[in-house]
């Protein structure tokens, strides 16, 4: 399964649980100490018997809105607007909801009576409110990333842990003169298609860790990085994705982005920081000297380099490596020997 659908299928998971939760919820709140005042009456096991039956239903709508919202609204309209849109698709959900419901239940009633029985307006309230919930909890999963809500939520990493992992430092080569030739609007409109073309390494099961100004930081655990040489494909993959939108690239900013990437492995510690804005980072030489890697990318006139340890993970594989020698790099007393990444017949 690609990204995209594993993306998909985790929506509709969140959107499925969420869905059946608040109707339970719902369901012990209205069933337990009240008396029902509409057509539909339910003792509070067939109240959650039918959330168990509707959740899922009414989850899948709503996630196939998000879907949608994110798949095809974002950068082609404002936050704002995606919000509005969505606000839209509520009023269409709910008037969905209120038909489908007044099918199954089958009252004897006209839809419209239906639609405003006594307490009805507090059941829409309480849709929507979930609605929003979940729209809310997808757009902080978003900011942060991956898995990292569920990580900060859990308190994964509110004591510091160690982790063995794989860093990667992207940065976009002549920046300063993109930046003088484009200006800066022109340019921060670049570097966002440039990091939305990125998403495509999470497609190597890559996380984003980082945007630092032109800069991307990608990041795996070592296992995930080194299966199928995940982080190897991840730069060519996004270069791939570059050069099959060059035509856009040369119309909108008359120039073809190239980013170098240095890359290395090892143990980092990693930790949930921050008071006011929390959020999990990784400590340790292993990214300082990532970060030094790439720096060196110039210098070896090369795009892509990387340590000797990570290279060693792999026994067999379908890229060739050139040994560069042992190069000191600053901030380290030992040298670190580097290795020049190239595709298969392309040196």
């Amino acid at each position: 399964m690609n990204f995209q659908n594993k993306r998909r299928f985790q929506i509709l998971k969140q959107y499925i649980i969420g869905w059946t939760l608040g109707f339970i919820l719902l369901s012990i709140v209205r069933g337990e100490g009240t008396t029902e005042l509409g057509s539909v009456k339910m003792d509070l096991w067939e109240a959650i018997s039918a959330s168990l039956f509707m959740g899922p239903i009414f989850g899948s709508i709503s996630a196939i809105g998000q879907i949608i919202t994110e798949e095809i609204g974002y950068r082609q309209i404002t936050l704002l607007k995606l919000t509005l849109l969505r606000i839209l698709f509520d009023i269409i959900f709910l008037t969905s909801i209120v038909i489908i419901a007044y099918f199954i239940f089958g009252s004897n009633i006209s839809l419209l009576q239906f639609a405003f029985e006594p307490g009805s307006f507090a059941i829409y309230f309480y849709i929507l409110s979930v609605d929003i919930f979940m729209y809310a909890v997808r757009l902080i999963n978003l900011f942060l990333g991956g898995s990292n809500f569920w990580d900060l939520f859990r308190g994964k990493f509110y004591t510091p842990r160690e982790e063995e992992r794989i860093f990667m430092f992207l940065d976009l080569q002549s920046s300063t003169s993109h930046a003088e030739k484009l200006g800066h609007v022109n340019y921060s409109q670049m570097i966002q298609d440039c990091f939305i073309d990125l998403g495509v390494v999470l497609e190597n099961d890559a996380e984003i860790y980082q945007y630092v100004g032109d800069e991307a930081i990608l990041t795996w655990k070592l296992r995930d990085g080194i299966r199928e040489q995940n982080c190897l494909n991840a730069y060519y993959n996004f270069k791939k994705q570059l050069i099959k939108r060059k035509d856009y690239y040369q119309k909108n900013y008359d120039c073809l982005p190239n980013f170098k990437a240095g890359m290395n492995a090892g143990i980092v510690t990693v930790a949930e920081v921050g008071k006011y804005k929390k959020e999990i980072a990784y400590h340790g030489d292993t990214i300082n000297t990532a970060a030094r890697i790439q720096g060196k990318c110039n210098e070896f006139n090369q795009e892509f380099l990387i340590s000797e340890g990570l290279k060693n993970e792999w026994k067999d594989s379908d890229f060739d490596f050139s040994a560069l020698g042992s190069i000191e790099l600053k901030g380290k007393e030992s040298q670190t020997r580097l290795y020049a990444v190239h595709l298969p017949n392309s040196k």
